[in-house]
């Protein structure tokens, strides 16, 4: 139980840094949302958790590949931004970013990597 407290803090100590980071710095605060630390901490974890290397090895490769279908809301975020509030732009991106994965996911098939 204690290890799995101390992966909540250190997980939630690096958002917190980063939105703090964000407060001060516009590119600070997004270069370090843009760095995969939340990914490079859960390949930790599981290391430290004796996990099988193909299990690893797993986790960064769905990783990059859901990464890709999420881009097209960090150009949809700002442009709605002023046109629909925070709320409804966040829903939106969110449609978008669902969207987006389905048609990736439908496309990749294709080639034999299967996302869902």
């Amino acid at each position: 139980m204690a290890w799995v407290a101390t992966k909540y803090l250190i997980t939630a100590a690096l958002v917190v840094l980063i939105s703090e980071a964000a407060k001060r710095s516009d590119k600070l605060g997004g270069l370090m949302a843009a760095l995969p630390l939340v990914t490079i901490l859960t390949l930790i974890w599981l290391y430290l958790e004796n996990q099988p290397e193909a299990k690893i090895a797993n986790h960064a490769w769905y990783t990059f590949w859901y990464v890709i279908p999420t881009l097209p809301m960090f150009l949809a975020f700002p442009m709605l931004l002023s046109r629909l509030g925070f709320w409804l732009t966040l829903l939106a991106c969110a449609a978008l970013s669902i969207v987006c994965f389905v048609l990736f996911s439908w496309v990749l098939r294709r080639y034999g990597i299967e996302l869902m």
